[in-house]
């Protein structure tokens, strides 16, 4: 082959990446500028007003395309289907209780995206700001409203594998402090410290009284639930196979996510219900593999995200193992319930 040959193959060949990359690019931008369009027959959206203290209200995170997505919105909770009230506020995830809140945003640059914890007051004012350092996972805050929670994976991007590492915060609503990663905390195991190289903790639930909560642990390719102090920084092991804990109002009950046999790797988990003081599972009605940390909506009713047209609908199940599972919203992530 001439050398004038190559140098025609090596253009051409450069003329075809340009113009892969362009369409990429073109497509990306076309993408972008649809989910900034509303969409027919998606959910009607106002800009308004969005409290934390307005009891009977839902909020959570809209995300049908238009000009609100990822923006906090609020519903009331009887009617979750309902026209929303968007708040200007965008959240990856989000909780709140006791009139304070949690949110986790993205921070876009130049080159590449970081992210940050806000804890918001009642009216989703910022109170305080803190580095998360990776993609945001889970949040949640106490149900007195002076403590907040949240998990970033740092290494991997989803639970279903064991290739992934993950940092828990807490933090003190009422004087900044953070504990930045619950790995400090001494784990006991059979009441013996356990001491590992692998350990990862996600999924924060906290009890009423401001010192006990509870989490997921990994170690050694095996979860587990734990419960935690905050005063002697402690997490004791209870129970193998728990992920995600979700901590019912009256504190008696877990929900939570469990690996099943035979189900696939990328999809293993069922929800389930643990008593506490009988320490009886049960198996809710929801069949279909659930990837997220249910929100009690009451003492009777679980409330999770599946994946649906816009990125996550919200479905509901009896905590009690009854019934059958119901959407009650599309387009929408990380909800809370107002008391």
């Amino acid at each position: 082959m001439t050398a004038r040959n190559r140098i025609l193959i090596l253009l051409s060949a450069v003329a075809v990446l340009a113009a892969v990359a362009a369409a990429a690019v073109l497509h990306a931008s076309t993408r972008a500028d649809r989910r900034d369009q509303a969409q027919a027959g998606g959910p009607p959206i106002a800009s308004g007003p969005v409290a934390l203290t307005a009891p009977g209200r839902m909020v959570f995170r809209t995300m049908a395309w238009g000009p609100h997505r990822d923006e906090l919105a609020s519903v009331p909770a009887a009617d979750p289907a309902g026209p929303r009230t968007a708040s200007g506020v965008k959240c990856l995830r989000f909780y709140a209780a006791a009139g304070a809140g949690v949110c986790l945003q993205a921070v876009h640059g130049p080159v590449s995206d970081t992210y940050r914890a806000l804890i918001l007051d009642a009216r989703l004012r910022t109170r305080a700001r803190y580095d998360v350092p990776g993609i945001p996972s889970r949040a949640r805050v106490s149900p007195s409203g002076h403590f907040a929670a949240w998990t970033a994976f740092v290494g991997g991007d989803s639970y279903a594998g064991t290739d992934f590492s993950t940092r828990t915060a807490i933090a003190d609503v009422r004087t900044g402090a953070l504990i930045p990663s619950l790995e400090a905390f001494r784990i006991i195991e059979d009441g013996r410290t356990l001491k590992a190289p692998d350990v990862n903790f996600w999924g924060v639930t906290f009890a009423a009284d401001d010192r006990a909560f509870y989490a997921t642990l990994a170690t050694g390719g095996r979860t587990h639930l734990v419960r935690g102090d905050l005063r002697t920084r402690t997490v004791t092991v209870l129970r193998a196979n728990v992920e995600c804990p979700s901590l019912s109002p009256d504190g008696s009950r877990i929900a939570f996510k469990k690996r099943v046999p035979g189900l696939p790797k990328d999809a293993p988990w069922r929800l389930y219900v643990l008593d506490l003081r009988t320490q009886r599972e049960t198996p809710l009605a929801e069949r279909r593999s659930v990837d997220d940390q249910a929100v009690w909506k009451d003492a009777r009713t679980l409330v999770y995200a599946l994946p649906g047209d816009y990125g996550a609908d919200l479905w509901t199940v009896p905590s009690d193992g009854t019934g059958a599972p119901h959407r009650i919203s599309r387009a929408a992530l990380s909800p809370s319930y107002l008391h």
